[in-house]
C-alpha cells in the first residue's frame, strides 16, 4: 500500500519549507531510514526519511518550491503500484510552478545539484556558488528567460534582493511589532562580582552563562515573565525554557535549553555552548529551535551598551545584554566608579505594565550583583 509522506512541521512559526534537494528520484529503490530529500527553514537544513522500504513512485515539488507544511511531499509503495488520486489525510498542497512569470525563476537558498531546470546559464551557476548568492527571484534576460551571469552581477552589485531566509526573517519582525505593544526598559547592574566569579570559575563559563544563570533564578522568582500570550490567552509556565541569539550564517537563531531551571552552572555552559556550535554548524535540530518562554540576546561582545531587543512571540518578554562599561556612582556622597553591564528588557504591554517589567529588572540587577552568593 502506498505511504504518503508530507512536509513535517518544524516549529510553532514554520509554515513552509523550501525543497532544497532530492536525494532520491522517482522511480529509485529506497530502504527504511534513507533520505529522500532535504528540506529548509529559515533556520536550517533537515533530512527526511523513508519510512519503510519499496519504492519512490512520485514526487509533488520540484527542487526550489516552496512547500506548505503537512502537504505531501512524495509517496513510496511497491514498484509498478498506480499512486492514489485520493488517500485519507491531509489534503495535497500542489505546487503551482507554471504560474510564476515566464522570466521569472525560483531558486533555493542553497543551489540544487542540478540547476538546468532552473534555466541559469553555467557561467551564472558559477557565479552564485562563488559568492555564495542565490536570491529568490531574478528576472531572466536572456533567450526564454533564461538566467546569464550580467543578471545575477547586476542583483549582486544593486544589493537590492533579499535571501528567501532573509525575508522571511524580515516578515517575522513585523509581525513581531504588528501583533505585540513593546516596550523597553534600560538598567545597569555592578558587574564588579561578575568579574570576580568569571576570573575565579573555569574557563568554559563566560560572562553570558553567568547573567542567564540570573536570569533563570529571577524568572522562577518572577514567573509573571516566564510566559506566553496565546489567542488571548496568558499561559505562565514554571518550566524555564530559555533561548539565546546566537549569529549564525544563516542568520540570527535562538537555540532553547529546555528546563533550564534544572541544570547547574556547568551544565547550562556546556548545554549552551553545544546548541551555538550546531546552530552555527547548522546541525541543529528543529526541536531545539522551538519551544522557548523567554529569551536572552547578548550584545555586549560588540561593545553595544543598551538597546531595543524584539519579542519573540507568543513570548511576553526578551532580554537584551550590553556591555561591561565603567559608570559613576554616588556611594555615601561620594562618587564611585564601577564596572556597570547594561541590562535591556522588552515587554508586551498587552501582558507586562510597566512596574512588573521594572520589578523583573530589580530582582535581575540583585541577583547579578549578589552572584558570589549564589555559585
Amino acid at each position: 500500500m502506498a505511504v504518503f509522506v508530507e512536509v513535517p512541521k518544524l516549529g510553532n512559526t514554520v509554515e513552509e519549507c523550501i525543497v532544497a534537494r532530492w536525494c532520491k528520484r522517482k522511480g529509485d529503490s529506497v530502504s527504511a531510514g534513507d533520505v529522500v530529500a532535504e528540506i529548509e527553514t529559515d533556520k536550517a537544513t533537515f533530512e527526511v526519511a523513508a519510512p519503510e522500504s519499496g519504492m519512490l513512485l512520485d514526487t509533488f515539488f520540484e527542487e526550489g518550491a516552496l512547500a506548505p507544511v503537512f502537504s505531501r511531499l512524495f509517496v513510496i509503495g511497491a514498484a509498478g503500484e498506480a499512486v492514489p488520486t485520493t488517500v485519507p489525510g491531509p489534503a495535497a498542497v500542489e505546487p503551482t510552478p507554471a504560474e510564476a512569470p515566464a522570466t521569472s525563476v525560483n531558486l533555493a537558498p542553497a543551489p540544487p545539484s542540478d540547476q538546468h531546470q532552473y534555466g541559469l546559464s553555467p557561467r551564472a551557476r558559477r557565479f552564485a556558488k562563488e559568492r555564495n548568492f542565490h536570491p529568490e527571484r531574478v528576472n531572466g534576460s536572456g533567450p526564454g528567460g533564461r538566467i546569464l551571469e550580467s543578471d545575477l552581477r547586476a542583483l549582486y552589485e544593486s544589493g537590492s534582493p533579499l535571501s528567501s531566509i532573509r525575508q522571511k526573517i524580515a516578515r517575522r519582525m513585523r509581525e513581531s511589532l504588528a501583533s505585540t505593544a513593546q516596550y523597553t526598559l534600560h538598567i545597569s547592574a555592578d558587574a564588579t562580582g561578575l568579574r570576580a566569579l568569571r576570573t575565579r570559575l573555569s574557563r568554559s563559563i563566560n560572562i553570558n552563562h553567568l547573567v542567564a544563570s540570573c536570569a533563570i533564578e529571577t524568572l522562577l522568582e518572577v514567573p509573571a515573565l516566564n510566559a506566553e500570550f496565546r489567542d488571548g490567552r496568558i499561559v505562565t509556565h514554571s518550566e524555564v525554557h530559555l533561548a539565546f541569539a546566537v549569529d549564525t550564517p544563516r542568520g540570527l537563531l535562538a537555540p532553547v535549553v529546555r528546563n533550564a531551571e534544572m541544570l547547574g552552572l556547568d551544565e547550562l555552559a556546556e548545554r549552551m555552548k553545544q546548541l551555538a556550535a550546531q546552530a552555527v554548524a547548522g546541525t541543529i535540530d528543529a526541536a531545539d529551535l522551538a519551544g522557548a518562554t523567554f529569551t536572552i540576546s547578548n550584545l555586549g561582545s560588540l561593545g553595544i551598551e543598551a538597546f531595543t531587543p524584539l519579542l519573540n512571540p507568543p513570548q511576553v518578554a526578551i532580554l537584551g545584554v550590553g556591555a561591561i562599561q565603567v559608570k559613576p556612582v554616588r556611594r555615601n556622597g561620594n562618587v564611585e566608579f564601577i564596572d556597570a553591564i547594561g541590562l535591556s528588557l522588552t515587554c508586551d504591554h498587552q501582558v507586562i505594565d510597566g512596574a512588573p517589567g521594572a520589578g523583573f529588572l530589580q530582582v535581575l540587577k540583585r541577583n547579578i550583583e549578589n552572584v558570589e552568593s549564589l555559585y
